[in-house]
């Protein structure tokens, strides 16, 4: 990856790590868990609270770690993963309610494909392996 793609790549996963993380996660993390739940429950997923809690850490550690390369594939894969349940939660709204899941999705998938890039935790600690 040659230097300006690799700071490119790292300045979208940034980003887009911690407003997932820090704008979506940390409201669910640090609220009210019933409210959520009671959505996870109408998706038709058993324990809901489980669940609920298991999104709401996707999103918050997830969106962090993708943020600062640490453990990027796997956060990213629940993150995503999570960013799909959004999607097909959002299936029958207008495109504006599910545009963010997507756009989310699509960035997650990317890092898992790539990886975090030289700028990140994960590649300081191959280097010094």
């Amino acid at each position: 990856m040659t230097g300006r793609m690799a700071l490119g790549w790292t300045l979208v996963r940034v980003v887009f790590g911690l407003t997932l993380g820090l704008g979506h996660g940390w409201s669910k993390v640090s609220g009210d868990m019933s409210g959520f739940a009671r959505g996870v429950a109408e998706l038709g997923f058993p324990f809901p609270l489980f669940f609920a809690w298991c999104a709401s850490l996707a999103e918050f550690l997830g969106g962090l770690l993708v943020a600062v390369g640490l453990f990027t594939r796997p956060a990213a894969a629940f993150a995503g993963f999570t960013m799909l349940v959004a999607l097909f939660r959002h299936r029958a709204d207008p495109f504006g309610r599910m545009e963010l899941a997507l756009l989310y999705l699509a960035v997650m998938a990317a890092v898992m494909l790539v990886g975090a890039g030289p700028h990140s935790l994960d590649a300081r600690l191959r280097r010094k392996a």
